[in-house]
């Protein structure tokens, strides 16, 4: 986990925090002593939904008051509940004739003090209810006084309630609701490391080849560690399972009969990237429509709905939209369906984007680009290799760069973006499988080179395979105009001299990066003068030395220029990763030959 923080202690933070939660809307108010967060436009005749609990879970609960959701919220120091007062200033601060209804997690500290709020202030005069939101599963049924911990689940709930509120429902009707759709919800967690709480010195922490599943968002330990680590579609696997396997008969809390309608929620604990989050996302959905009846959410929030400080961890709630109809029969199935998607003011909207209503299948939104003919290769402009040879060049040259991508992507994090490596890998891989399904039988070069081509425009994106996607075309077409070359004096190393010199002049056109830059060029240039003085031996050692060069070069061109890396006269930087590639290859395909 990362211990690094901006605000290097948690004296004061949440104050900070909910000042600059509230600057984005300036409906908002703020009660700062009691550390209330309240809607100054709540319609009074309206029900009140108020939640709250601990900080670090934002934008839970702070960020979601406004409109047809949360008309207050009310936060406690990091991962500790509330105080009573500061409950009880919160009803206050959105006083409702029609009532108000406390939300809240399962956690023992806010069922006391939101309890206690409950008590007085229905004993002061005012309409409240509370509803206690338990949906983890992981726990199980044996062994627990206190019922299902909170998640991430009770957002949907939140969601729910504010969008019914909003739409003038009475008090019986939003508590009715909420009690039925939060006893519909299963969640679980998944970590890969414990969060860090700012200026605290003991924490838990994991190894690098541990998980834990069933966490909770407070730093607790989970329900189960797993060691190795699992990959992305075996945990998304066991946690399904978990949540919806209704055999188990500790975990067995909600029936999903089938074509009943549902809701996820996918939650990032804070430490997630968007990248993976999307992806995790996706292989929840392949996985419910393939292993359990089909299932296709009719609605989908994910993002941060409940963080838990930086935790790279998440969690993953299913509703079941049309239970929860059947057991409240003041709303159908489309009513909360129209309650979910009742547009609010609040960093909710961030979650969920745009709702609709008649949603696409996933296969109508995904399009397969068609694949286009591939241009015919003219044999009497083909250069022809033995196909075992061709085989074997291609193979060594491509297995030589999958094994240098270790090398070459730790050369590329100094002096660049670290993509090289991979971006080289991919198109070698790639190159492999073709020569696997027999690219290489009919022993045409030009269809070899065409091959890289559509590789470097379809797969390998970057600086670097813009640069090599310009180099191929150009030398492709260089040698097809000029096959007759390999039968003069000199043969085929004059040709492809020619060719590699034609493709170089053709790049100039693209970018000012000549021998000395530290850029790949180091490389090719030397390769092709080297060819065409000493043929394939001599181009390989002009390849070798040009690459070995660059350790001692100050980087003109690229991302290299803006990290304030440079050569100093007493110290060699690792080579130019774009250069060692191409003579990686280079080499690959010679030794081939």
């Amino acid at each position: 986990m990362s211990e690094r923080h901006l605000f290097k202690s948690s004296e004061g933070l949440v104050d900070k925090c909910l000042r600059g939660i509230i600057a984005y809307n300036p409906s908002l108010g703020l009660d700062e002593s009691n550390r209330v967060v309240f809607d100054t436009l709540h319609d009074p005749s309206k029900v009140s939904i108020i939640s709250g609990g601990g900080s670090g879970h934002e934008p839970a609960w702070s960020g979601y008051v406004g409109e047809n959701l949360l008309a207050a919220s009310v936060q406690g120091d990091i991962f500790a509940s509330p105080s009573t007062k500061q409950i009880l200033s919160s009803i206050e601060s959105v006083p409702s004739k029609a009532g108000a209804i406390l939300v809240i997690t399962n956690y023992t500290g806010d069922c006391l003090h939101f309890g206690l709020a409950n008590e007085k202030a229905n004993a002061r005069g005012h309409k409240c209810r509370m509803i206690i939101c338990g949906d983890d599963v992981s726990l199980g049924k044996k062994g627990s006084l206190v019922g299902r911990r909170g998640l991430a689940g009770q957002q949907g709930v939140l969601k729910v309630l504010g969008g019914a509120a909003g739409a003038g429902g009475s008090l019986d009707q939003v508590y009715d609701l909420g009690v039925a759709f939060s006893q519909q919800i299963v969640s679980i967690a998944a970590t890969l490391d414990h969060c860090h709480v700012p200026g605290r010195a003991e924490h838990a922490t994991l190894g690098a080849d541990e998980m834990m599943i069933g966490t909770g968002p407070h730093n607790e330990p989970g329900y189960k560690k797993l060691s190795p680590t699992p990959s992305p579609q075996d945990l998304v696997k066991q946690l399904l399972q978990y949540l919806l396997d209704e055999t188990d008969p500790e975990r067995g809390y909600v029936h999903f009969a089938p074509g009943d309608e549902t809701i996820l929620l996918l939650s990032n604990f804070g430490g997630m990237s968007h990248l993976e989050m999307g992806a995790l996302l996706d292989e929840l959905l392949e996985q419910l429509d393939a292993n359990w009846g089909g299932m296709v959410p009719v609605r989908i929030a994910s993002g941060f709905l409940e963080t838990s400080l930086n935790a790279p961890a998440f969690s993953v709630s299913i509703a079941n939209v049309t239970a929860t109809a059947r057991n409240c029969p003041a709303y159908s199935a489309e009513d909360i369906k129209n309650f979910f998607d009742a547009k609010t003011n609040t960093q909710w909207e961030s979650m969920t984007g745009l709702q609709s209503r008649n949603r696409r299948p996933r296969r109508e939104q995904i399009v397969q680009e068609p694949a286009l003919p591939r241009e015919p290769v003219d044999d009497a402009r083909d250069i022809k290799v033995a196909p075992e040879k061709l085989e074997r060049m291609v193979r060594d040259a491509c297995t030589a760069l999958v094994a240098a991508e270790p090398d070459l992507t730790r050369w590329d994090t100094v002096m660049g973006d670290g993509d090289c490596g991979e971006t080289l890998r991919t198109g070698a891989n790639c190159l492999l499988a073709a020569i696997d399904e027999g690219l290489a039988k009919r022993g045409s070069t030009v269809a070899v080179l065409q091959e890289v081509e559509e590789i470097l425009e379809g797969k390998m994106g970057g600086t670097l395979g813009g640069v090599l996607g310009i180099f191929f075309v150009a030398m492709r077409t260089a040698l097809e105009d000029n096959v007759a070359l390999a039968k003069s004096e000199g043969g085929v190393p004059k040709l492809w001299a020619h060719a590699i010199n034609a493709s170089l002049e053709n790049l100039r056109r693209y970018t000012p990066a000549k021998v000395g830059d530290r850029t790949v060029v180091d490389t090719l240039i030397p390769f092709a003068q080297g060819i065409a003085s000493g043929g394939f031996e001599g181009g390989l050692k002009a390849a070798i030395d040009g690459a070995e060069a660059t350790k001692r070069m100050k980087p003109r061109l690229g991302r290299a220029t803006y990290v304030g890396t440079g050569a100093d006269s007493d110290k060699e930087l690792p080579p130019d990763p774009g250069a060692w590639g191409a003579m990686v290859a280079i080499k690959g395909l010679l030794q081939g030959l």
